[in-house]
C-alpha cells in the first residue's frame, strides 16, 4: 500500500529507515515533538516488501494518544477508524478483518503477546513515546525481544521517541541503528516566569493564563499536576474571559468524549484553554494550540514496598517531560512556552522520568513472568532490573494469595488469576469469589476500581459501586459488560444464592488491610499493622471495621481513599483462614515481665483474649527478647564479671579480629536470637535473667577451640609480686591494670598478658588510691622518673615505703610497721 504521507520532518528519514529495517531486526527513531514520527512511521510500513502482509502494532501509552493516532492516520487514508487503521484498549476495541495497523495501549499489548507468543500475523512492533518507561513498555519490549531472538528473526522492532537515551536503547537492541529527525515543525519561544515559594500553583498558573491570554493569539495548553490542580485553576479562570473562550479540563477520569473533545479544534473565531495533566504530552496535537503554560509538576505513583501501597507523589518534571510539553507549542504554528520557575534551575532537572520499574507494585510483572516461563527477570532484556526487595514483596504476596507455589510456580489458581485483565488483588477476589458464585459482583467492583472516575468520588465503596450501577454513559455500559465477560470466564457452581455486600468481596484481594477502629472515630489499624484514617465527616469513619481497597500517604500518616464497611461475623465467614487462635508469649513493657495469653486474631487485630500462667522455655525467652529489643541492650543487668567477660572477648576480636566475636551493643542486638533466647528460658522478667546464664550465652559466641585461650590470652586477673590478685580492666583501648605500686617492688621486667606479648597499661597509685604515673615500660619508670615521684609521695605517705631502688626492693601491700 502506498500513501501519499504529509511533508513532517520525519518523512525526511522515512528511506533510511526502509533501508535499515532490510537489514536489521531493530531500529532506534529519535524525533522532536511534532515531527510526524507517530502518524507516519506507520504508514510508510504498509509498503515495505518485508511486512509480507503482516499488521503493524503501535503502542502508546494512554488510550487518548492511542484514540488520536489511530485517527489521524484513518484521516490520512481518507477510512474510518476500523478499516485499515484501527485500536485496541481494554474498553474500546476498532479494528476488523481488514485492519493492517493497531494501535494499542501498553498493558493490552503485554497481555497479546502473553497470550501468543509467537505474535502470528505481527510483523512489526512499534514502541512510541517509550521515554515514558512505563512498566508495561518496559516489559512489553523485553517480552518482544525475546520472542525476536528465540522464535520470530523476521520480527521487527522500532522505538521512537522525542527525547530518548538513545544509547542504552540501542545497547538493548544489539546495538540497533539509531536514525535522528532534525527540528520541530514550528519555533518554540521558551520563556521563563518563577513562581514564588508561597504562591500556589494553581494560582501561578491562573495568573500566567491570563497575561498570555491578553499578549498573545490563539488557545493556550496548560500543565498542571493533577485533577484536583485543574478544578481549582478552573474555577479562578471561570468569569474571567468572554464568550469566545472555551475552558476545557483534560485528565484520565474524564469520558472518551469528554477528552476527545478537549483535543478538537477550536470553533471559528473562539480560542481555548486546556488545564491538562501529563496526559497532553505526547503523541496529540491539539490543533489551535500555540501556548504552553508548564507547572513544571507531574504526579507519579511511587510504590513503598513494606507497606504494599502505592501512593502519588507531586514531583518537578524531568526535561525530557518539560521539552516534550514546549513542543505542544509548535506542532501546527510558531508557538511560545512558559515555563513556571527559574531558568537556571533547568539544568538541575532530572534527564528522563524515573522508569516505573524502579517504583512500582511489580506482582502482575512477576505472575506473568512465571507464566512465560522465567523464575528469573535478568535472563529477559530490561533495561534496568526490576529491584529485589520489591521482588520479594511482590513474591509473598502471589503465595500468600495461592497465586504461586513455594517454588515460584503458576498454581492453578495463579492461572486462572493471570488470564483476569486486572490488578493482582482485585483479580484474586474475583477468583475466590467465583467459588462461592458471587463472580458477577466481584468483577464489577474490580473493573469499577480499576477505572478511575466510574461511580463518582466517594470514599465509600457501596456508595460508588450504587452509582456505577445506574450510570448510563458509554464508559460505564462498556465496564460493565467487561466485567459480564470477565464473570462468564470463572465457571464455578453457585453456592450461595445472595449478594454480597463490596466488603465482604474485598476482604479477598486487601486481607492485610482489614481494619478495626481503634483510638477513636476515623482511626484504624490495619491487620497489617499499620494505621489509616478516615476524615470525621464521612460516614465510615464511624464504622467498627472496614476493609480497605486504597489509601494514600507515607508509613504513619496513611489516609484512606476507598474502602468498605464489613463485621467481624463476615471476616469469619468469608475469610475464615485468616483467624488464628493462639497461645502467645509477650513482653509487659510496664512491669518488665513475661507474660502469656490466649488470643483470637486477624494479623495484628486481636478479637478476643484471655490471660495464661506465666510461660517458660523458649516461648518465655522468646518474648524476653522482644522485651530487650523494646528496651535496648542497656536494660539488660550484666553483672561486672559477666562485663567483664563481654570486654575481654570484646578486646580479642578488636586486636585479632574474627573468629573472636564482636562484643560491640549493635553486635549482640543483632543476635539476640544466638547468645540470648536458648539461655533465658527459666528468667520471668528482666529481674530475673542470671549473670551466669548472660555469661554462658556469651561464651557460646566463641568457638569451642578457641575457648580455652581466653584465659591465657585475656587473663581475669593480674597476680602481684606480694601474692594479690587485681582485675585487668579491658574496656578500653588497651587491657588496663590499676595496682598500688608498692605492690611492684622487685619487678624488673613490665608485666604482660598473650602469651608475653602484649604489655599492660599500668595506672600506678599510691596509697590514697590516686594515680601517680600510667606507664608501658616499668623498669624504665624505676630507672627514670621514679626518683621524681618518690620525693613527692614520701611527704605526703610516710607511713609507706619509698625504697631509693623499688626493683630491688621487697614488694608490700602494707604500711610500715611502727616504729621504722
Amino acid at each position: 500500500m502506498t500513501v501519499e504521507l504529509p511533508s513532517l520532518p520525519v518523512r525526511e528519514i522515512l528511506p533510511a529507515l526502509g533501508e535499515a529495517l532490510e537489514t536489521s531486526p531493530s531500529v532506534v527513531l529519535s524525533a522532536p515533538p511534532g515531527a510526524g514520527k507517530t502518524t507516519l512511521v506507520p504508514l510508510f510500513l504498509l509498503g515495505q516488501t518485508w511486512l509480507n502482509g503482516g499488521k503493524v502494532i503501535l503502542l502508546e501509552p494512554r488510550r487518548l494518544a492511542a484514540r488520536a493516532a489511530a485517527g489521524r492516520m484513518a484521516e490520512l487514508l481518507a477510512e474510518k477508524v476500523g478499516e485499515t487503521v484501527g485500536y485496541r484498549m481494554r474498553l474500546d476495541n476498532r479494528v476488523s478483518a481488514k485492519t493492517r495497523i493497531e494501535v494499542v495501549t501498553e498493558g493490552v499489548f503485554t497481555r497479546m503477546i502473553l497470550d501468543d507468543p509467537e505474535l502470528s500475523g505481527v510483523s512489526a512492533v512499534l514502541f512510541d513515546e517509550f521515554h515514558e518507561r512505563s512498566l508495561d513498555a518496559d516489559f512489553g519490549l523485553a517480552l518482544a525481544l525475546d520472542v525476536q531472538s528465540a522464535l520470530r528473526g523476521d520480527l521487527k522492532i522500532i522505538v521512537m521517541s522525542a527525547t530518548l537515551d538513545v544509547e542504552r536503547v540501542s545497547g538493548l537492541l544489539g546495538d540497533a541503528p539509531v536514525l535522528q529527525s532534525e527540528g520541530r515543525s514550528y519555533p518554540v519561544d521558551v520563556r521563563y516566569e518563577s513562581r514564588t515559594t508561597d504562591e500556589r500553583v494553581e494560582d501561578a498558573v491562573v495568573r500566567t493564563i491570563v497575561a498570555a491570554h491578553r499578549s498573545e493569539q490563539g488557545s493556550i495548553l496548560a500543565f498542571l499536576p493533577g485533577q484536583a490542580e485543574i478544578t481549582r485553576t478552573a474555577e479562578r479562570l471561570a468569569g474571567r474571559f468572554d464568550q469566545n473562550t472555551m475552558i476545557v479540563p483534560l485528565y484520565g477520569n474524564l469520558s472518551q468524549k469528554e477528552q476527545d473533545a478537549a483535543i478538537q479544534p477550536a470553533p471559528k473565531g473562539t480560542r481555548k484553554i486546556v488545564l491538562a495533566t501529563s496526559i497532553a504530552e505526547t503523541s496529540i496535537t491539539i490543533d489551535g494550540v500555540r501556548i504552553v503554560v508548564d507547572s513544571g509538576l507531574q504526579r507519579l505513583p511511587v510504590f513503598e514496598a513494606s507497606t504494599g501501597i502505592t501512593r502519588l507523589e507531586t514531583v518537578r518534571v524531568s526535561r525530557a517531560s518539560a521539552d516534550q510539553r514546549a513542543g505542544r507549542a509548535g506542532r501546527t504554528e510558531p508557538g511560545v512556552a512558559i515555563r513556571l520557575w527559574h531558568a537556571g534551575q533547568t539544568a538541575a532537572l532530572a534527564a528522563f522520568t524515573p522508569p516505573q520499574i524502579l517504583a512500582s507494585d511489580l506482582s502482575g510483572l512477576l505472575l506473568d513472568l512465571a507464566h512465560w516461563g522465567v523464575a528469573d527477570p535478568g535472563s529477559l532484556c530490561f533495561i534496568d532490573l526490576p529491584p529485589d526487595t520489591t521482588l520479594r514483596e511482590a513474591r509473598s504476596l502471589l503465595v500468600e494469595l495461592g497465586a504461586l507455589d513455594a517454588h515460584g510456580a503458576l498454581t492453578p489458581r495463579g492461572h486462572q488469576i493471570r488470564d483476569l485483565a486486572l490488578p493482582v488483588r482485585l483479580a484474586a477476589m474475583a477468583v475466590s469469589a467465583a467459588e462461592e458464585g458471587l463472580a458477577a459482583e466481584a468483577c464489577l467492583i474490580a473493573v469499577m476500581l480499576t477505572e478511575q472516575g466510574l461511580g463518582g468520588s466517594s470514599l465509600d465503596i457501596e456508595d460508588r459501586l450504587r452509582r456505577f450501577r445506574s450510570e448510563r454513559s458509554d464508559r460505564a455500559e462498556a465496564a460493565r459488560g467487561l466485567a459480564r465477560r470477565m464473570a462468564a470466564g470463572l465457571t464455578a457452581s453457585r453456592i450461595k444464592g445472595e449478594a454480597a455486600l463490596p466488603g465482604a468481596l474485598l476482604m479477598h484481594a486487601f486481607p492485610d488491610r482489614i481494619a478495626l477502629q481503634r483510638g477513636g472515630r476515623g482511626r484504624f489499624v490495619m491487620a497489617n499493622g499499620r494505621g489509616a484514617e478516615v476524615p470525621e465527616t464521612e460516614r465510615l469513619a464511624a464504622a467498627g471495621m472496614l476493609v480497605i481497597a486504597d489509601l494514600t500517604g507515607r508509613a504513619g500518616a496513611q489516609r484512606v481513599l476507598a474502602a468498605a464497611e464489613i463485621t467481624r461475623a463476615e471476616v469469619e465467614a468469608h475469610l475464615p483462614e485468616a483467624i488464628v487462635t493462639e497461645e502467645q508469649s509477650f513482653f509487659d513493657r510496664a512491669s518488665r515481665q513475661v507474660r502469656a495469653r490466649r488470643v483470637t486474631r486477624l494479623g495484628v487485630i486481636v478479637f478476643d483474649e484471655a490471660p495464661l500462667p506465666r510461660p517458660r522455655g523458649e516461648a518465655a525467652a522468646r518474648a524476653l527478647a522482644d522485651g530487650v529489643r523494646q528496651l535496648g541492650l542497656a536494660a539488660i543487668p550484666f553483672p561486672k564479671d559477666v562485663d567483664q567477660l563481654r570486654d575481654r572477648i570484646g578486646f580479642l576480636h578488636r586486636s585479632i579480629g574474627e573468629p573472636w566475636p564482636d562484643m560491640s551493643d549493635a553486635a549482640l542486638f543483632t543476635r539476640l536470637e544466638e547468645w540470648f533466647v536458648p539461655f533465658q528460658g527459666e528468667a520471668g522478667g528482666i529481674d530475673g535473667i542470671k549473670g551466669r546464664d548472660l555469661a554462658e550465652g556469651l561464651l557460646s559466641l566463641v568457638p569451642y577451640g578457641l575457648q580455652r585461650d581466653l584465659a591465657k590470652l585475656a587473663p581475669t586477673h593480674f597476680e602481684a609480686p606480694t601474692g594479690q590478685r587485681h582485675p585487668i580492666h579491658y574496656d578500653g583501648d588497651e587491657p588496663l591494670l590499676s595496682i598500688r605500686v608498692q605492690e611492684l617492688f622487685g619487678l624488673k621486667s613490665h608485666p604482660t598478658i598473650g602469651d608475653g606479648r602484649l604489655p599492660l597499661l599500668l595506672e600506678l597509685i599510691s596509697p590514697g588510691h590516686r594515680p601517680i604515673q600510667t606507664t608501658r615500660d616499668l623498669p624504665g619508670f624505676w630507672a627514670g622518673s621514679w626518683k621524681d615521684v618518690r620525693a613527692d609521695m614520701r611527704g605526703r605517705y610516710p607511713k609507706h615505703p619509698w625504697p631509693d631502688d623499688p626493683a630491688n626492693a621487697l614488694p608490700t601491700a602494707r604500711a610500715k610497721p611502727r616504729g621504722t
